[in-house]
């Protein structure tokens, strides 16, 4: 047989695609593309060929096949190179045309023509699965970014992609658009958090954020004193080509890598988050007096022998509202939502101000806070702490027996709190009035207000569901530390109706005040404002959903599209089941995500027309931003001021949301690291829980009473080869048919613990204890 022979049968394959997946006019095209390809490549340059007129002839080429690419060498022989010394002066010539962006570089080294491409810049985001999402800057479109088409690209870059022409990839991204980096336009992240290790001839660090996949370099003069092991934080000295690792320089040691006061202080630095607040802001909070100013209560109204009180978590410190009530004839209520007015204490401009719009939001983790503004003011001058003077933006709201609001007042107004109760002490309040006992003598004075508030709160709920808002009711768990700060215990919280009492009167106000700015007159032009808002979800994710829920039994209507009210209808289906948290964030991940805006659109979930955030401006910059638009509306505002709202608003909105998103993860990571360091201590241990998710390399298992997740490798799974169905989000074993699916229930055993990857592995009983027994066979 010839040496070729073997080749034959692939070439006839190929022919075959081809006839298969072309018309006939398109495989004419193919066959005419490579008779003038081939006739092209047989032409020569001219011996002693310029500079410039080489990257004219490359560019003369690439022009002929616009929907074409070339590999280096390809593109050498059919231009006519033929010694070294042209193709130094070739690869010379691509160069400078690439960097003038005159032709593309493309996925595996490609060189294509640029201007029948589509171009579109956007910001980068890496999932975890390794490919790539860029929203364009221009019309929000998502592009999927295959693994293998991110160039240098890194987790977010402001990156320039490539459209591949109507190529799709349904299986991983729906409908999305597939495109391709060729160019980094901005640097997004400078600096990253991981764990300094070595080989015998060099420093790297290993990135926490996986989303940073390749390793940094560290030369010898630039550790700063860190030695191996160490979490360190490191900047980026050199991005390096081509999916090489890039090189950098310790920055600063947080700890041991696998320490907890590290691993803690590396979510804060991983997400960038600012822990210390600079000398000029501290030293402006300190300037501040911490009498209020008569002048300042004389303007306002006195509202301090109001009885009003606040309601927070047992271990708050910065108390942002408190609230009120008072019976009025006809059964109305008179409802008060008083909220600290930062803004008085926070000028705009202000090395405070600044500071706070940076951070944009106080972040919480499971041991402590990293406020937005000093503890002088959230935990001092501006918390509404009991029985001291506080400046405050008042909401009154007369609200009648069925749950409307006839009128409203908004008011600047200096207050006095009469109580401080956590939810639990409320909580207690309402039960016992509810089995008709008596309160306790300290609680005396607030049970009437509280019993009335119970009602009119829970009144407010079924409206407000009623006229189309979601209520989703998402499980979260309480860390009890001892005194060194270890995690101790971990408690899963309930939503008690003193929460919901709370959060019935804060979107009320929330919406007043929105409708109150937003709602213009028709004579009037519409005023700039902060909105918070909520798209209505993608139809295609809805019908994954309904497809999901289906298979655990639940409907989910979506003919003529879905309507919020059809999708807390599947909640109250699912209320009590086993599957009730999985659903619920299955559900919760469908939707868009709420944003801050400039431009209102409604907010989808709660199903309000008109939505703002006001009541915690403590720890929230938008609020403040609110409080200051009340007052300059309220005082008269000049059209210049109107047009540095316009212009200033677009940014404010785009940052705060941003941080919001960045403090979510953040939390969610100082959870995790938490929950890692409880279950250290629980090696061994037995629990039950639910299966929370299923992928090709293992199954995702919650423990009921803790809320702790971890992964239950299907390398262990050794009683069956098991096969990962996508679609019917299931392991199956092969052999035996027995099938794990999101939802069942499970009894597992606690077996590795791996601080540096945040990770919790686990084993099933049963299959711990046939593994016990093939070892005692032996």
């Amino acid at each position: 047989m010839p040496k070729n022979s073997a080749a034959r049968p692939m070439a006839s394959g190929c022919f075959i695609a081809l006839f298969f997946n072309y018309s006939w006019c398109e495989f004419k095209d193919c066959i005419s593309h490579s008779h003038s390809s081939r006739s092209l490549s047989l032409s020569t340059k001219s011996a002693g060929e310029s500079f410039e007129s080489l990257r004219d002839r490359i560019l003369q080429f690439l022009a002929r096949f616009p929907n074409e690419s070339f590999k280096l060498k390809e593109l050498s022989r059919r231009i006519g190179i033929r010694d070294n010394k042209d193709e130094q002066m070739f690869r010379k010539a691509l160069r400078s045309l690439q960097d003038e962006n005159k032709i593309l570089r493309i996925r595996g080294k490609k060189y294509g023509h640029l201007h029948k491409t589509e171009l579109v810049i956007g910001r980068m985001e890496i999932a975890s699965r390794g490919f790539g999402i860029v929203s364009t800057e221009e019309t929000g479109e998502e592009l999927f970014i295959p693994q293998d088409a991110l160039g240098d690209g890194a987790h977010g870059d402001t990156v320039e992609v490539s459209i591949a022409a109507q190529r799709t990839k349904q299986k991983e991204r729906g409908a999305r658009r597939e495109g391709e980096v060729v160019r980094i336009i901005r640097r997004g992240i400078l600096s990253f958090v991981g764990t300094l290790e070595r080989t015998q001839k060099q420093f790297f660090v290993v990135p926490d954020d996986r989303r940073m996949a390749r390793e940094i370099r560290i030369a010898k003069d630039h550790l700063h004193n860190a030695i191996e092991g160490d979490k360190v934080v490191v900047t980026i000295t050199d991005w390096g080509k081509n999916r090489q690792p890039a090189e950098g320089e310790v920055g600063e040691v947080l700890g041991k890598s696998g320490e907890l006061s590290a691993e803690i202080k590396s979510v804060a630095r991983e997400f960038h988050l600012i822990t210390e607040f600079p000398h000029e802001v501290v030293a402006e909070a300190e300037a501040i007096p911490s009498t209020l100013p008569q002048s300042e209560i004389d303007r306002r109204r006195d509202l301090r022998k109001h009885m009003c009180f606040t309601i927070d978590p047992e271990d708050a410190k910065d108390f942002d509202d408190a609230v009120s009530l008072e019976p009025l004839p006809e059964g109305n209520i008179r409802l008060g939502v008083h909220i600290a007015d930062v803004s008085f204490y926070v000028p705009p401009g202000s090395a405070l101000d600044k500071e706070a719009l940076k951070r944009s939001t106080s972040v919480y983790f499971p041991n402590g806070v990293i406020p937005m503004i000093p503890e002088k003011l959230s935990n001092g001058l501006c918390s509404l702490r009991p029985d001291e003077d506080r400046l405050a933006f008042t909401v009154f709201m007369i609200v009648s027996p069925r749950g409307s609001v006839k009128e409203y007042e908004i008011v600047e107004s200096v207050i006095r709190s009469k109580q401080r109760f956590s939810y639990e002490r409320v909580q207690e309040i309402i039960d016992r009035l509810n089995q008709n006992l008596p309160a306790a003598t300290a609680d005396a004075p607030f049970t009437e207000a509280i019993q009335q508030m119970s009602r009119l709160s829970s009144m407010l709920t079924k409206k407000r569901i009623k006229e189309g808002s979601i209520d989703f009711d998402s499980a979260e768990a309480k860390f009890e530390f001892d005194q060194l700060g270890n995690p101790v215990k971990i408690i899963k919280k309930s939503r008690l109706d003193s929460h919901r009492l709370v959060e019935e009167f804060m979107l009320l106000a929330n919406r007043i005040v929105a409708r109150h700015i937003g709602l213009a007159k028709k004579e009037e032009q519409a005023k700039p404002f902060l909105y918070r808002v909520h798209d209505s979800p993608d139809p295609e994710r809805i019908g994954e959903l309904a497809v999901f829920v289906e298979k655990f039994g639940f409907t989910l209507n979506t003919d003529g599209g879905v309507t919020s009210k059809s999708l807390q209808l599947l909640l109250d289906q699912v209320k009590g089941s086993e599957v009730e948290n999985v659903i619920n964030e299955v559900a919760l991940r469908s939707m868009a995500k709420a944003v801050y805006s400039e431009r209102n659109i409604g907010h989808y979930g709660l199903g309000f027309d008109y939505y703002a955030h006001f009541t915690s401006p403590i720890r929230r910059y938008p609020d403040l931003i609110v409080h200051r638009m009340l007052k300059q509306y309220a005082a008269g505002i000049s059209p210049q001021e109107r047009n540095n709202l316009r212009e200033r608003l677009p940014y404010i909105a785009k940052q705060t949301s941003v941080m919001e998103r960045a403090a979510m993860e953040a939390e969610r990571a100082a959870v995790k690291v938490m929950q890692v360091e409880y279950m250290k201590r629980h090696i061994g241990d037995e629990f039950h829980g639910v299966i929370s998710g299923v992928t090709s390399f293992g199954i995702f298992v919650e423990l009921t009473d803790t809320l702790v997740q971890g992964l239950l490798h299907i390398r262990d799974l050794t009683d069956d080869y098991y096969i990962f169905d996508e679609k019917q989000y299931t392991l199956k074993g092969r052999r035996s048919g027995k099938q794990y699916r999101l939802g069942d229930p499970l009894e597992v055993k606690v077996v590795r613990v791996n601080p540096e990857e945040r990770q919790i592995d686990f084993m099933l009983i049963e299959e711990e204890r046939r593994t016990n027994v093939r070892r005692r066979k032996r």
